[in-house]
């Protein structure tokens, strides 16, 4: 499978988790201490860190740091529109379009460089270690 969308499928599933830690309390544990609510997003992110580490190391040996940063902005926001509108129950607003424009913008500007293939300290072996750590967790 392509490092790339290796890279985005974890990115998915790191940024879901992240968006539950940081907003699915406001839903669930109103009634609760900020402290309780604190320690359940804390224990959730770290399901978010498991997923996220992998793909950044991953996608670090084929893409920039920015070219990183800017697909993790697009994937937050593809995750949170839904979990805004059909977890939380917001409105639709057609500033989620108008914002998703502006990242498609970014996504330009900075995936227009020359493309970065390996940056100097990341060695193609990072690749291979980091799937095989990760599949190694899913065996376990």
């Amino acid at each position: 499978m392509n490092v790339v969308f290796r890279t985005v499928v974890l990115l998915v599933i790191s940024n879901t988790f992240m968006t539950f830690a940081w907003y699915a309390h406001l839903k669930n544990l109103g009634h609760r201490t900020w402290l309780a609510a604190a320690l359940v997003s804390w224990g959730i992110a770290l399901f978010e860190y498991l997923f996220q580490v992998p793909a950044n190391r991953m996608g670090f040996t084929v893409m920039s740091l920015a070219q990183l940063k800017i697909i993790q902005e697009v994937i937050t926001l593809s995750v949170f529109v839904p979990f805004s509108i059909f977890y939380m129950r917001q409105s639709w607003s057609w500033n989620f379009l108008g914002a998703g424009l502006c990242l498609l913008g970014a996504v330009f500007f900075i995936f227009r460089e020359p493309n970065v293939t390996r940056p100097e300290h990341a060695s193609p072996v990072a690749v291979s270690q980091v799937a095989d750590d990760f599949s190694a967790s899913d065996d376990a």
